[in-house]
């Protein structure tokens, strides 16, 4: 199974019906994709929609309803549009009841670094800051490496996105969640072992003596 449906489907299963949930660019869009059955969540874009669902069928994208990133979008009925006044407003509020972002770095202390790379051009850091900070859960949803080189590491070495803690990072490999503790290993997809995810990353992990299989889309 492609690594970004495995961890796609595994996010989904953290959302609960009627929540107000934010969706980052790229991979956390594919969350809208693998509900399940009968949960009814409501995304919410920070370029100001709220009733976000998966992207429409080819021939039907509507140059003018996109997500954040600009990239096509469709709207549920009764979905709401409204400025980044608004929008933002949500977020820094303490309104979304999580956001799911990508991540580039994440490290023992649960910091995570997302929105640029030193020396490389960037449109700027969008919401990715105010979410970290104003959503009361905060879920990374991120490859375990990037060209073999671990993502999960001692101290990150960009950017940060915020100094908040995050709740939860979820890979093609394993369920992290940071802790005033350290990073405790909750579980590993299936086919894969706990050594397996240890080698694979660079922080220090705590390993409980049972570490459940990560359930994923059939």
């Amino acid at each position: 199974m492609d690594d970004k449906i495995v961890i796609a489907s595994r996010v989904a299963l953290e959302l609960a019906p009627g929540e107000l949930v934010n969706l980052g660019i790229g991979l956390p869009t594919l969350v809208a994709n693998y509900l399940p059955p009968g949960v009814e969540v409501f995304f919410q874009s920070e370029n100001g929609l709220v009733g976000v669902q998966p992207v429409p069928e080819i021939g039907l994208e509507d140059e003018f309803l996109t997500d954040a990133g600009g990239s096509p979008v469709g709207a549920v009925p009764g979905a709401c549009a409204f400025d980044s006044a608004f929008s933002f407003g949500l977020i820094r509020g303490g309104h979304l009841s999580a956001t799911v972002l990508g991540g580039l770095e994440v490290d023992e202390d649960g910091h995570l670094a997302n929105w640029m790379v030193p020396g490389k051009m960037v449109p700027g850091m969008g919401g990715a800051m105010d979410l970290v900070t104003g959503a009361k859960r905060v879920i990374v949803a991120m490859t375990h490496t990037a060209k073999g080189a671990p993502k999960i590491i001692p101290k990150c070495t960009l950017p940060l996105t915020s100094v908040r803690r995050v709740d939860l990072v979820v890979t093609e490999l394993a369920v992290i969640a940071p802790t005033p503790e350290g990073l405790v290993l909750r579980e590993i997809a299936p086919g894969v072992s706990v050594e397996q995810v240890v080698k694979m990353t660079a922080a220090r992990l705590i390993v409980p003596a049972d570490v459940a299989q990560m359930p994923v889309a059939a």
